[in-house]
This record gives C-alpha cells, structure tokens and sequence, in this order.
C-alpha cells in the first residue's frame, strides 16, 4: 500500500511540474496613446489630446499554473503622450499650431491570464510606467497671407522636471498564440496617475495592439 502511494504521489507531483511551465517571450507592436487634462475649476472642461501614434517593444515571460491559469509579466519601452492640432483662417490671417508632449516610459506591465482554450487567453491586470523622458514639442506657421510674409516657429524643450514619473495603467486585453509560439495580442491601458506636478489632473491612457514570439513553442 505504501508503495502504492508513494508511486501515485510521485506521478500527481510530475504531472503538476509538467503543468507549471514557463515561457519566455519577444513582442512588439503599435500604441494609440492620449493625454486626458482635467479641469482646474469648475468654469473649465476637462479635454482629451488627439491621439499619439507610436510603438511598443520588449520582452514577457509567462507562467502557467495549470492549463487554465497562469501569470505574465513584461518589459516594455514606448514613448507614449498626445498631441494637439489648431488652424485659424480667417479675415486674411492664418496660421496653425502644433503641439506634443512625448514621454518616453519603460513599462512593466504585470497581469492574470485565463486560457479559455489552448490557443485563446483573456488577461488583466495594471502596467506600471516609469518616465524616463518628457518632452513637449512645438510648431509655429503663421502669415498674413502676403507673398514674402511667413512666421515658422520649431520648438522643442524638455518638461520632466514638470511631470510625476509613476505612470499606473490597469489594463484588459486578449492573445491567440499558434502552436509555434508566434502570438498576436491587444490591450486597452487605462491611465489613473496624475502626471502633472501642477494644478490640474493630467493622465495617460493607450491601446496597444501587436505580435510576439514565445521560445520553445505556443500554448
């Protein structure tokens, strides 16, 4: 009897270390990303930058716990941020204004995935940013719309001593792995940090959607 148990012992714990299986990974991929302003006061509105279209790169690593659940944590860099568009043309006066603020920011995004089947996985969890870089960019063109007038201004300075450096995002998202281990997945980031160290709330919030490769196979 002993024996017995002792040889089903040995083969539940086999079969548990064969189920906790660890992966490593690459991935890549685009970001839509926007900058949310809150307002100061209450005879202000809160506004939303237009959307900053940049990328993503970096590397995962996975770890499954049984065949349903598992974990993932990853080491991203992006430089993410919004910007902003204004013409005026009117009355023989025109001009146009184009703004950026672009923050580069190391992400380390830590979540739990559910494998609803070998190939498919939803996942959630919170990706926390560090700002490494902050920088706002600006363009000037103006005239008065007379042959030989123009006005060009091209600035760009750096803000980082004016933003917070801790970029926290909750997130949900999805993934489909092959069986050779090439995946594609998305995700929506939600940016709840206050970035700004000045009056008034600014936040960060980006959708990311892109490919990666997992060593030694999918699933």
């Amino acid at each position: 009897m002993k024996k017995i148990l002792l040889v089903a012992s040995v083969a539940i714990f086999g079969a548990a270390l064969q189920a906790q299986e660890t992966k490593f990974g690459v991935k890549a991929g685009y970001s839509l990303s926007t900058l949310k302003m809150d307002a100061e006061t209450a005879n202000e509105e809160s506004y939303t930058t237009d959307p900053s279209h940049t990328f993503y790169i970096g590397g995962m690593v996975q770890h499954k716990f049984n065949d349903n659940f598992g974990i993932q944590g990853e080491l991203l860099y992006s430089p993410l941020g919004g910007k902003d568009d204004y013409v005026y043309d009117e009355e023989g006066m025109s001009f146009g204004m184009k703004s950026k603020i672009e923050l580069g920011t190391i992400l380390i995004p830590v979540s739990a995935k559910y494998f609803i089947s070998d190939a498919f996985a939803v996942n959630a969890g919170a990706s926390f940013g560090l700002i490494v870089s902050a920088k706002a960019k600006s363009v000037f063109d103006g005239g008065m719309n007379i042959p030989g007038v123009e006005l060009t201004i091209d600035d760009t300075i750096d803000i980082k001593d004016e933003v917070n450096t801790l970029n926290i995002a909750p997130f949900i998202g999805a993934e489909y792995t092959l069986e050779n281990g090439l995946f594609f997945d998305a995700r929506y980031n939600m940016g709840v940090s206050d970035l700004s160290k000045y009056d008034g709330k600014m936040t960060n919030s980006f959708a990311q959607i892109g490919v990666g490769f997992k060593f030694g196979g999918g699933y």
